[in-house]
């Protein structure tokens, strides 16, 4: 199977907020639908994180920065593997609130 133009800047996307910021401007160039599903994602994954800082103070703060990192990983893995799938609703709610990014 061959890899979708975009991989790499969705891959991209998923190493810390330079990565993102990288993609994000890589992609505006040359814009890809693979690539901005991605950085989309990650988008809402850095906010899921900061939520988690902010909450961290409380007990709730741990497991959503445990959960938003299993997320990371597995939306990580699902660019590899050339996905456009990825976390139940919280994806599908991402794509739709930040068109933003397109």
């Amino acid at each position: 199977m061959a890899s979708p133009p975009g991989k790499f800047k969705a891959i991209l996307a998923y190493f810390t907020f330079i990565g993102l910021l990288i993609a994000y401007f890589v992609n505006k160039d040359d814009p890809d639908e693979f690539a901005t599903w991605h950085i989309k994602n990650m988008f809402g994954l850095l906010i899921l994180l900061f939520a988690a800082v902010a909450l961290q103070q409380y007990n709730v703060g741990i497991y959503v920065y445990w959960t938003t990192v299993l997320l990371w990983l597995i939306s990580l893995v699902l660019a590899f593997l050339n996905k456009k799938k990825g976390i139940p609703f919280l994806s599908e709610k991402f794509q739709t609130w930040f068109k933003f990014l397109d």
